[in-house]
């Protein structure tokens, strides 16, 4: 959620696109706070444009406005727009479940989950079929089925490899919009930093972390440019796989996660993104997406390892969504390819690559409206690679959702927010439950903080 400026734009490095406002407000609210004293938020509609990149361009505005979506819907054939409210309900079920008895829990121990209980639930997740075959079950048009599935790429994952369930996430678009933040989404973080500010903590900054200290089983606090800070306590929100083969020295506190093991575990993709100050104003949502021609070859090349011949992008157009992002009646834009992961790539993000990428990228956005010069519009870029993700954040392999979310790698597999070797140990973040996206890892953060408060209850957490 870091932040660029450069020649009066304004982009947002990582996340764009918001959804699940109300995990955004209740941080706020779980601190007695009116949210809208720190973000300002509003719905977008269209939540997004979809472009199939064929001869001829197929285009679809996808709408949270269930009149507008079933019209599209009943357009393509009446029986798509059966399959989608089958899947739809279908879901929701699913989603309930996920969300009341996995999403918002921690797994301390194998008892949480191998219980009559929660193997009962654990059932009506379905979880063992991937999101693209449920997709297909259900919806036979195939650029519907398509637009509702590649969603699983905004955790890193295939939906050709995801587990059903993460079908949630066109759902959750559907059912509770797709908003914005003004200021974009570094002002999420701006305003959970103002508010641990109003609660009377600090935050410092240009620090290095070199370890976590710990002695017998025991957090002893951290060492930060050659000097020790002492603590019973010390939460890490750096990317879990970092913080085990890095922060922690040792190897007894690293529990099943040796190093070994964290270099075998799967990795979600990463992100080739391309910052570009345009010398005008386009007629496009704050949201696009263009799908390649081949989406099939597309997203095993990605998993695979394998040089994208024909990429799929995300446009995003942050003045869209606040006019000061960019100068008066100019537009940024922020180009995003989802690419292979460092550990996987079978190629390097050399000049020659990323010249391919954007060459890819710029014939694409050639083809929507209004766009017909726009590589001579570009008065600026920056460009983001996996290098980038890996070096600046300490993403690991520089993949940018963290551990891949697949079933071996989810719920009580997936690591948890309190360490399970080191007592006064905690996690939190894309790689720990419940997973990446940025809702779903402000729950992993209020997760971490109830697992803390639940060992120390009298040490001033109310």
């Amino acid at each position: 959620m870091h932040q660029i400026k450069k020649d009066g734009y304004t982009y947002d490095v990582g996340p764009t696109l918001v959804m699940m406002p109300e995990v955004y407000e209740d941080v706020f609210k779980f601190a007695n706070k009116n949210p809208e004293d720190y973000i300002t938020m509003h719905r977008l509609e269209p939540m997004y444009s979809v472009y199939f990149d064929r001869e001829t361009l197929a285009h679809y505005d996808v709408s949270s406005d269930l009149v507008k979506l079933n019209a599209m819907l009943e357009a393509r054939r009446p029986q798509a727009a059966q399959g989608f409210y089958q899947y739809l309900s279908e879901i929701y079920k699913r989603y309930q479940v996920a969300l009341n008895h996995f999403i918002r829990r921690p797994f301390r121990s194998y008892r949480d989950i191998y219980n009559p209980f929660m193997l009962k639930q654990a059932y009506k997740l379905k979880t063992f079929g991937s999101a693209e075959k449920m997709m297909n079950k259900y919806i036979k048009d195939r650029d519907i089925a398509q637009m509702f599935s590649f969603q699983t790429l905004y955790i890193g994952v295939s939906p050709q490899k995801g587990p059903s369930l993460y079908n949630i996430i066109p759902m959750i678009e559907l059912l509770y919009g797709v908003w914005t933040i003004k200021g974009g989404m570094h002002a999420m973080a701006r305003g959970m930093e103002q508010l641990l500010k109003d609660l009377g903590g600090s935050v410092k900054y240009n620090q290095t972390v070199e370890e976590i200290l710990i002695d017998n089983k025991q957090t002893q606090g951290i060492k930060v440019n050659g000097q020790t800070i002492k603590s019973d306590y010390v939460v890490s929100n750096a990317d879990f796989p970092y913080t085990m083969k890095h922060l922690i020295h040792d190897v007894k506190a690293k529990g099943k996660y040796t190093d070994k093991n964290i270099d075998n575990m799967d990795y979600s993709c990463s992100c080739l993104i391309f910052y570009w100050g345009m010398d005008k104003s386009y007629d496009l949502p704050m949201h696009t997406f263009i799908v390649s021609k081949d989406l099939d070859t597309n997203l095993k090349q990605i998993f695979n390892g394998e040089f994208i011949d024909d990429a799929s992008i995300y446009l995003s157009i942050p003045s869209k969504g606040d006019s000061d992002m960019a100068p008066k009646d100019k537009d940024g834009f922020y180009v995003l390819i989802p690419v292979s992961e460092l550990s996987t790539v079978k190629y390097a993000y050399d000049d020659t690559v990323i010249d391919a990428y954007k060459e890819n990228a710029l014939k694409k956005i050639e083809r929507l409206p209004g766009c017909d010069n726009v590589r001579s519009e570009i008065v600026s870029e920056s460009i983001y690679t996996p290098y980038d993700f890996k070096e600046k954040f300490n993403a690991y392999n520089g993949a940018t959702f963290g551990l891949q979310p697949t079933l071996r790698q989810s719920n009580h597999w997936r690591p948890q927010a309190k360490s399970k070797t080191v007592e006064g140990l905690y996690f939190t973040g894309s790689s720990t439950h419940p997973g990446a996206g940025v809702p779903i890892v402000l729950e992993s953060g209020k997760i971490c903080a109830e697992e803390l408060r639940r060992d120390e209850p009298s040490d001033g957490f109310t």
